[in-house]
């Protein structure tokens, strides 16, 4: 190989780098903000768990029929 070829695959060789890292930091940035919205939206469920568990509510079964029945 001559220097030239030689510096033309390292350069090829630093592209093909440059874009993983490029990628990488990408794939980053958005597991990131999925972490960010899956810890939201479990503590929004728990809220929504305790809402529940103290708004009494029965099974439909236990419900007493509105008086327009």
């Amino acid at each position: 190989m001559t220097p030239n070829e030689i510096e033309e695959r390292f350069v090829e060789l630093e592209t093909i780098v440059a874009e993983h890292e490029r990628t990488i930091r990408d794939l980053n940035d958005i597991v990131a903000a999925q972490a960010r919205t899956v810890d939201r939206l479990e503590r929004d469920l728990e809220v929504l768990i305790r809402l529940s568990d103290n708004a009494g509510v029965k099974p439909l079964s236990e419900e007493t029929p509105p008086p327009h029945y």
